[in-house]
């Protein structure tokens, strides 16, 4: 059972880091699209499954919360202030995603700042998380000993940037593959930008943590089968620029998820068996079976298929290309006004000269 809820996490993790991580790059890369017509095509392309990726977030918190009670409150000891901080630029965001399409231009350029502002805060929030986790929680026995700014690391504060690329990155290939016109050709054109910056920074924070002679790295020696990852990281990397290079739009995306999900299978294959690295292990900070046999029959026989079912039927639903008549890449309520006004004038007229 213990197996079980590992796997449920690892699963809500991923799925939350890949899922949502590429609607927030399309976040980013949101102000430096062409025009506004390509800027609806951005926001169009994310509508039907932005929220619905933010649900992984919820589930894996709640996986930490009923199975791995330790872990949920040294983290919450830990980041209170950066959870909180990721929090509001989601809600920020999310409140801008809707209000800027009904808003007026003074408005919605208010709206904008926000859902950007909020789509580069909350990844780079989460990078600085997963940076502390690399250097090392301050840790007493089973206590948060730290100050309320040790996240304030200048290698957590790196991987925090790379996590912004990265996002940006996967996000520029979800635009390749879902939008049209001048959208897609902006996708094409940042793609091969962001790559390049991501490969710097993997240099950069290879580099970083070298110099700290950090313990996650003595892992790699120790489990030579951890090197598959970063290969298959490598392949899908030259499969990219394959696509970019023969303009395969479908090919994209695929790769991208690739590179994430070895990065994160890397991470995560360095810890084990530990939850917080070195620290505290999986089995320390399982709840009691019974309990962990209680939730299953809730949250893992139920919940959880549920949700992946329902990410499977909205990705399936809305595989295929935004366009004008799309939600959000339709015109302003106010053009729509303006339209129907000369449709109804126009058509006066001509009942006027036909009665003339």
């Amino acid at each position: 059972m213990l197996e079980f809820w590992v796997g449920a996490l690892a699963l809500s993790l991923l799925l939350y880091v890949l899922l949502d991580g590429f609607d927030l790059g399309v976040g980013m890369l949101f102000p430096f699209a062409p025009d506004e017509r390509s800027r609806r095509h951005l926001l169009a392309s994310i509508s039907p499954v932005w929220d619905g990726n933010e649900t992984w977030l919820v589930v894996a918190a709640t996986i930490l919360f009923g199975a791995f009670p330790l872990i949920y409150s040294i983290a919450v000891s830990a980041f209170y202030l950066p959870v909180i901080l990721m929090l509001l630029s989601l809600i920020l965001r999310g409140v801008a995603f809707e209000f800027r399409y009904k808003a007026k231009p003074f408005m919605r350029r208010v709206w904008d700042m926000g859902f950007v502002g909020g789509s580069f805060v909350a990844p780079f929030v989460q990078g600085t998380l997963v940076g502390s986790f690399v250097v090392g929680l301050p840790i007493d026995g089973v206590h948060f000993v730290g100050g309320p700014f040790f996240w304030l690391h200048p290698l957590a504060l790196a991987c925090g940037v790379g996590m912004c690329i990265g996002n940006a990155m996967i996000a520029a290939c979800w635009i390749i593959g879902k939008t049209t016109g001048d959208a897609r050709a902006f996708g094409y054109r940042v793609l091969p930008g962001l790559a390049v910056a991501l490969i710097i920074f993997l240099i950069l924070a290879l580099t970083i943590s070298m110099s700290y002679k950090l313990q996650v790295l003595e892992r790699w020696s120790q489990r030579p089968a951890l090197m598959l990852l970063p290969v298959a990281a490598l392949l899908a990397a030259v499969g990219m620029a394959w696509g970019w290079k023969t303009q395969r739009d479908h090919w994209m995306f695929p790769c991208g998820a690739v590179i994430f999900a070895a990065a994160f299978g890397t991470l995560a294959g360095s810890f084990l068996p530990y939850m917080v690295p070195f620290t505290i292990t999986i089995e320390q900070a399982a709840s009691p079976s019974s309990s962990l046999e209680f939730m299953f029959w809730g949250a893992g026989l139920i919940v959880m298929p549920l949700t992946l079912l329902y990410t499977a039927a909205v990705y399936f639903i809305f595989r295929g290309r935004v366009t004008d008549a799309d939600g959000y890449g339709g015109e302003d309520a106010e053009d729509v006004q303006l339209t129907a006004n000369s449709s109804t004038g126009a058509s006066a007229v001509a009942d006027e000269a036909q009665r003339g």
